[in-house]
C-alpha cells in the first residue's frame, strides 16, 4: 500500500476539520438512527435481539437469530458470581466500599482483559486455531501440530483454548455442545480440528478443550477474526462482576475477606528503631 504524502495527509485532515465523520452509523435528526445502513429503531430493535445489535456494532456483520442466540450464550457461560475469581473479587471489594455499581462492573471487567483468561485470551485462542488450520492445510496432521506446540511450550500442554490451571475439563463446553446441536449448527473444519487437537492432548496429558478453544473453533468456522471476537466479548464477564458487587454492597462493611494482623505472613525487614 502506497504511503500518503504529507500534503495528502493534511488535505485529508482538512476535509475532516470540525467534523465528526462516521462510516458505521449515527443519529440523523428527523431521519433516524443507523448502524451500518440498518435502521436501529424501525428495523433492528423490532426484529433483532440485543446480541445481534452488539455483533453488528462490533463487527459490521448482521448475524442470524440462531447465531446471535449462540453468541449470546457465551455471556451466560461467563457470568459466574463467584468472588474467588479475580475480576469478581474487584466487584466484591468495590461493593464493600460502597462504590457505584458502574465503577465496580467496569473495574472488574477491565481485570478480565488478560492474556491468560477471560476476554483477553480470545485473541490468542483464535490466532492459534486459525494458525493450526493453516498448518493442516499445508500438509501437517493435527497430531503433528499438537506435538509442535507442546514442544514449543517446553513439553507442557499449555495451548490457549486447551487445558485449565485448576481443573480438568470444562463444563461450559458440554453446555455449548448441547446448544450447538439444538440450534442446528454442524461441526465445521476449525471446530473439528479443535476436537482432533483435544484428542491428541487427552491421550498424552489427560487435558481437554476449554471454552476458549470451543468458541475459537466455532466462531472461526463462522468467519469471525480474532479482533472481531475480542470486540464482541469485551465485557463478557460483567454480569458475574455485578453479582459479586451486589452481594457485598448489601452487607455491612468488612465482610469480604476480613483479616487479622497475624493472618499476614510478613517476610520483610525485622522490627527496628526509627531513631
Amino acid at each position: 500500500m502506497k504511503s500518503k504524502t504529507e500534503a495528502e495527509i493534511i488535505a485529508e485532515l482538512d476535509g475532516r476539520r470540525n467534523k465528526i465523520v462516521s462510516h458505521n452509523g449515527g443519529w440523523l435528526p428527523g431521519k433516524g438512527v443507523f448502524i451500518h445502513g440498518h435502521r436501529l429503531l424501525e428495523d433492528l430493535v423490532v426484529n433483532e435481539s440485543y446480541m445481534q445489535i452488539v455483533v453488528l456494532n462490533a463487527t459490521g456483520k448482521k448475524v442470524s437469530t440462531e447465531l446471535g442466540q449462540w453468541m449470546e450464550a457465551i455471556f451466560g457461560c461467563m457470568s459466574w458470581p463467584d468472588p474467588r475469581i479475580w475480576c469478581n473479587q474487584i466487584g466484591a471489594l468495590a461493593g464493600e466500599t460502597k462504590a457505584s455499581v458502574s465503577a465496580a462492573t467496569v473495574a472488574g471487567t477491565l481485570a478480565g482483559d488478560s492474556r491468560a483468561y477471560a476476554q483477553g485470551a480470545l485473541i490468542k485462542g483464535m490466532d492459534f486455531i486459525r494458525g493450526a488450520m493453516a498448518k493442516v492445510e499445508s500438509g501437517m496432521t493435527p497430531q503433528e501440530v499438537t506435538d509442535a506446540e507442546v514442544k514449543a511450550n517446553r513439553g507442557k500442554p499449555n495451548i490457549m483454548g486447551f487445558a485449565r490451571p485448576l481443573a480438568q475439563g470444562d463444563e461450559r463446553v458440554s453446555a455449548l455442545e448441547k446448544l450447538t446441536a439444538k440450534l442446528g449448527f454442524a461441526v465445521g473444519p476449525h471446530l473439528q480440528l479443535a476436537y482432533d487437537i483435544e484428542e491428541a492432548l487427552f491421550a498424552r496429558f489427560g487435558e481437554s478443550m476449554n471454552i476458549v478453544g470451543y468458541m475459537s473453533g466455532f466462531l472461526a468456522d463462522h468467519g469471525f477474526t480474532a479482533e472481531e471476537v475480542y470486540r464482541v466479548y469485551a465485557v463478557s464477564v460483567m454480569s458475574g462482576v455485578t453479582g459479586c458487587y451486589v452481594e457485598y454492597a448489601d452487607q455491612p462493611a468488612n465482610q469480604f475477606l476480613p483479616l487479622r494482623c497475624e493472618d499476614i505472613d510478613y517476610v520483610g525487614v525485622g522490627i527496628r528503631s526509627v531513631r
